[in-house]
């Protein structure tokens, strides 16, 4: 009797710092390698940027556009061309009483962003199991206060990220190529808008309670 293979193990993604506005994270191999920028004359702009060794370029994947007293924005880019700007709450629907949101893929699958233990996990919203496809690991310090012994980090499966493991060449058809590469980056942009909600919650709880 053959033995059923092994699933996949899931992609670390490892974090270079703790902001969501300047930092990078890619696997330890930079196989997969993203950087998240927010210039300083465009503080109110922050790109995902997607780098590709074999090729040796770089793309920028999306954008979140945060101007004062409007709606946050994002839109997702292809190497052809840039993506149309859409409102972040039409993306992904944040619950009311708590910190996550919902959003879907263009093949009708659904996710949704929670907390647990404080920190954020990525379940499909069919899973009676609720078992995380994504899910944030916070840096750690030796004996709490000294040097950090361990760097932040995203961990996702594979099911959550099916464009980072798929090559995106001309052969592919175009709606093909979009779908392919919003799959695995539209987790990673979710995250980011959910982080943000989660860290403004926070400083708000403090505030109200001094």
């Amino acid at each position: 009797m053959s033995r059923a293979p092994k699933a996949p193990p899931p992609h670390k993604l490892t974090f270079a710092t703790n902001s969501v506005r300047n930092t990078t994270f890619a696997e330890d191999n930079n196989k997969f390698y993203y950087e998240i920028v927010t210039r300083f004359w465009h503080p109110h702009l922050t790109k995902i940027n997607k780098y590709d060794y074999e090729a040796r370029v770089v793309n920028c994947v999306a954008e979140i556009e945060d101007l004062p007293k409007k709606d946050v924005k994002v839109r997702f880019n292809t190497p052809e061309a840039e993506g149309e700007w859409m409102r972040a709450c039409d993306f992904i629907k944040n619950d009311s009483t708590a910190v996550g949101g919902t959003f879907s893929q263009e093949d009708g699958t659904e996710y949704r962003w929670k907390t647990h233990n404080r920190y954020l996990q990525l379940i499909k919203t069919d899973d009676e199991e609720k078992a995380p496809v994504a899910e944030y690991h916070p840096h750690k310090r030796h004996f709490g206060v000294w040097r950090m012994s361990q760097r932040a980090f995203l961990e996702v499966k594979p099911e959550a990220s099916a464009a980072l493991d798929k090559i995106i060449g001309d052969s592919f058809p175009q709606t093909l190529m979009r779908r392919t590469l919003l799959t695995g980056v539209s987790s990673l942009v979710s995250y980011l808008l959910m982080e943000r909600r989660r860290r403004q919650a926070k400083i708000k709880v403090k505030l109200e309670t001094n």
